[in-house]
């Protein structure tokens, strides 16, 4: 039996669908449960080894759809400048552009740029060719070269028009035709592939899936036909992350559902379980099938994330400090935080809030902290791992308008952080409980800003004033029912009943 775990990319900044899918891994090398992670995205700019092994998976877990089809495994980079330049038919003056770039120049207009692994490496992970100042061939390698783009002048433009990509040997393993904007096709030893998800279909073929097999889809765009027509007897879960429909567009007649899992909705009986992470989103996606569709199908609450173990602290907390962690996205309203923390910081001049994450907004943020005059107790922290950071601070706070689940939320319990958030679907109320380990506050959908914020400040106001020492019991109460074992449990259960059904 093999879990097959379905994804589209994964980047350097992560969403918590590949965090949930991280957790996951840990609880299947728990259960000693083989399984295998997909991604099926097309990454050109970075090893996918090193952003999988970042975020947590091992190589062994990764397949890559682009690599799958070759006999290269997916691993680190091991190709060197010295073995780049054996390659060449012609000796290149070497210059050092910087210290991640290294060009060869061959001849005026004629030179190969190689980018390394790292500043000051000498392990090449792509090289460029340029003859006449116009590029037309890319090489990327990890252990060898597994693929070269082409490329045609086109307006004194580098235009990408194939990909080719090679076994250990250097054979062709197949070659992915492109054409502007049209559907590429794909050139396999057997013949022609007209469109990615028939390709999709293929690499389904060549699991050789059986009954004991299941697969876990935790994004499908553009391949929920190509799994459903091609998974054999293999069973099918689908992993809801976020919220499944839109509450403004439904009503006693119709529910709009999130085009995300629109596909699987409205395939429900082909599905052999659903996973909501919270026993909430459980019960009203049940009740929402049988009302708008009349289906029953099976729902299962397992929570996307885990704890090793109970965070507590080696020294005392920061007293009145306050942190939160998430991508810097606007859905997640940092902004209101930074603005709510500002009006609290004129009754508790002491309090902090330290904000761990990256994204768009982060400019956006650095120039709001900037108008509040906060830079001296609001500070953006940036990526960091976070394993023994929460445990520092004496609350977590939020301003997320939706939350499938909330993995910070759970690490934030499970440090025993007293917890203010809005009380919105579905983590928010799945961790806080009002008035015990913190202030669960009231929102309205579309409601003034101004209002939102008066409240997140109200609630950080009365958290603060609370008794510290009940509010850290309650959050380490909570986070009890995540811990590790208890959630691996719930999978072992999930795939013996699954297996075992006829």
């Amino acid at each position: 039996m093999t879990v097959y775990n379905f994804n589209l990319g994964i980047g350097w900044a992560s969403s918590g669908v590949e965090y949930a899918q991280v957790y996951r891994a840990a609880i299947l090398r728990m259960i000693k449960q083989p399984a295998k992670f997909i991604f099926t995205d097309f990454i050109s700019y970075e090893n996918i080894a090193y952003l999988t092994e970042n975020i947590g998976f091992l190589d062994q877990e990764v397949i890559w759809l682009y690599l799958s089809f070759t006999d290269f495994p997916v691993g680190p980079t091991t190709v060197t400048l010295k073995q780049l330049q054996m390659t060449f038919s012609r000796t290149g003056k070497l210059i050092q552009d910087n210290e991640k770039k290294v060009r060869f120049e061959f001849a005026p207009g004629d030179w190969a740029a190689a980018y390394l692994k790292a500043s000051g490496s000498d392990l090449v992970e792509r090289v460029e060719y340029v003859h006449q100042n116009i590029l037309y061939r890319k090489d990327y390698f990890t252990t060898g070269r597994f693929l070269s783009e082409y490329y045609a002048p086109v307006e004194n433009s580098a235009h990408l028009y194939l990909r080719r990509f090679f076994n250990q040997d250097g054979t062709i393993a197949y070659e992915e035709i492109l054409d502007g904007n049209s559907t590429p096709c794909f050139k396999f030893p057997d013949g022609l592939i007209l469109s990615k998800e028939a390709v999709i279909a293929r690499f389904i073929d060549q699991l050789h899936l059986t009954a004991n097999d299941v697969l876990i889809m935790d994004r499908d765009e553009g391949m929920e036909q190509a799994v459903l027509e091609h998974r054999g007897e293999a069973k099918i879960g689908v992993i809801v992350h976020a919220d499944h429909y839109s509450i403004n567009e439904t009503n006693d007649d119709h529910i709009l559902w999130n085009n995300y899992y629109e596909y699987a909705f409205d395939h429900a009986k082909a599905i052999d379980f659903f996973v909501t992470a919270t026993p909430a989103q459980h019960n009203l996606l049940a009740k929402q099938f049988a009302k708008y569709t009349g289906n029953t199908p099976k729902i299962v609450t397992i929570p996307v994330g885990n704890l090793a173990g109970l965070k507590r602290p080696q020294t005392s907390r920061r007293p009145l400090g306050l942190v939160t962690a998430s991508r810097l996205a606007s859905e997640k309203h940092v902004d209101w935080l930074i603005a709510a923390v500002a009006q609290v910081h004129e009754t508790y001049p002491e309090v902090t809030l330290d904000i761990y994450g990256q994204g768009g907004e982060e400019k956006r943020l650095e120039q709001a902290i900037k108008e509040y005059q906060a830079t001296t107790y609001i500070h953006l922290m940036g990526h960091q791992d976070l394993t023994d950071v929460y445990q520092k601070y004496e609350v977590y706070v939020a301003a997320s308008t939706s939350e499938g689940f909330g993995l910070s939320l759970m690490e934030a319990v499970g440090s025993g952080l007293a917890m203010v958030g809005l009380d919105v679907p579905y983590g928010n109320p799945t961790f806080i409980q009002d008035g015990k380990n913190g202030a669960l506050l009231p929102y309205q959908t579309g409601e003034d800003q101004k209002v939102t914020i008066a409240h997140l400040a109200e609630g950080i106001e009365r958290v603060l004033a609370g008794d510290r020492a009940a509010q850290e019991a309650t959050s380490y109460e909570i986070a009890k029912a995540y811990l590790k074992p208890a959630v691996a449990k719930r999978w072992q259960a999930l795939l013996k009943a699954e297996v075992d059904h006829d």
